[in-house]
């Protein structure tokens, strides 16, 4: 080896490695899929490692990692699970080497599950049921296990939209915890409403909240829901109407307000084979992303900092079909987006100074991958 080699070698030595994120996919399983996938970000390049099955489970449709970052929770969408009615949803433990471990199963108590989400602390899990058109709601005990709470832990919705028969019955889309940890906020497609409930986190259990939901405009279908880190607002995707709704939230109260509606899509799209999906705030709290299947991109939307209300960006397209979820890495520097439908993971770059999505031409393969989450060891 020469002088100069070994210099090279040296100076590769004392240079740190690029951070790596283990990001978490799930899927539905009708097709290639196993279950729940593992893969890599490269914080410096975005690049992603080949995907690892990491446990094997039938539709984890949706992933949430625990706050203490030990466990990971899934549901099944499925309308039976174990021979009984409803679909499942699981606690895995989390390897060293980023494998999964079942701990225990518990049955969602209603058809479809479709969102998983838990308070800021870990301490409760709650579950939408798609189309059971309900809420559940569960302990996490100290060592990761799923317990259903002796009462108050389960809510039926009740009644039927306005666009007959997408909206004959209720359809709770998704289920989200405010910063405080005091209230869960469950957008149901099925009634055009974001409903309210107080949380006990400690004891695992909802109750309606006064007030207890926001209406939204008839058949817009609110589907996914995501606060700003301030907690004054709040975003909604409203799926059948191809729009995002900005929220003004009252912390006190736990009660919300329409500041305005925007089209996620150009001028002149037809609903027809077209969608919301997923709706993310940026960790910054700078701008919001929405996911439009059909048009196949990423609608970017900078958020007034005084005010919460939006100012289009851009549509960068998820380079891929159905793109039904993303996921904003922990750094805040890249957007992965699922492409349901052509089976392919996608990292977009995000422009910090102006919130424009940039493509850098890495992906995986992973089918039908249809939830994204982080871990950041």
């Amino acid at each position: 080896m020469t002088r100069f080699q070994k210099l090279v070698f040296l100076l590769a030595l004392t240079v740190p490695a690029a951070a790596e994120t283990l990001i978490y996919l799930g899927t539905y399983t009708g097709g290639e899929s196993k279950g729940i996938y593992r893969s890599t970000l490269d914080e410096g390049t975005g690049k992603l490692s080949d995907p690892l099955l990491a446990a094997e489970l039938e539709n984890p449709s949706f992933l949430v990692v625990s706050p203490d970052q030990k466990y990971l929770f899934a549901v099944s969408e499925n309308g039976k699970f174990k021979g009984e009615e409803g679909g499942g949803v699981s606690s895995f433990a989390i390897g060293e080497d980023g494998g999964l471990t079942l701990i225990n199963q518990v049955n969602s108590g209603g058809g479809a599950p479709c969102h998983i989400s838990t308070d800021p602390e870990g301490k409760c899990l709650l579950v939408a049921n798609y189309m059971g058109g309900s809420t559940s709601s569960y302990q996490i005990t100290v060592d990761g296990k799923i317990v259903s709470p002796a009462a108050e832990g389960f809510i039926q919705h009740e009644g039927q939209g306005a666009q007959l028969p997408r909206q004959a019955s209720p359809h709770a889309h998704s289920v989200n915890v405010d910063p405080s940890g005091k209230r869960a906020y469950v957008a149901d497609l099925g009634l055009d409403k974001v409903l309210i409930y107080k949380l006990d986190a400690a004891a695992g259990t909802i109750v309606p909240n006064d007030p207890p939901f926001l209406k939204l405009p008839d058949a817009t279908g609110p589907r996914h829901f995501s606060f700003h880190p301030s907690g004054k607002w709040a975003y909604t995707n409203l799926e059948m109407s191809l729009q995002v709704a900005a929220l003004g939230h009252d912390p006190e109260t736990g009660a919300l307000n329409v500041l305005e509606i925007e089209s996620t899509v150009p001028e002149g799209t037809g609903r027809k084979g077209n969608s919301t999906a997923e709706c993310l705030v940026h960790p910054t709290g700078k701008w919001v992303y929405v996911s439009n299947r059909g048009h196949n991109s990423i609608a970017a939307f900078a958020i007034d900092q005084k005010t919460g209300k939006l100012d289009f960006i851009e549509r960068e397209s998820t380079q891929g079909k159905t793109p039904r979820n993303f996921g904003i890495d922990p750094s805040g520097k890249f957007l992965i987006a699922g492409n349901q439908g052509s089976s392919n993971v996608v990292v977009l770059k995000i422009n910090q100074d102006t919130g424009s999505l940039e493509p850098t031409r890495h992906e995986i393969k992973v089918s039908a991958a249809v939830s994204i989450r982080f871990l950041k060891r």
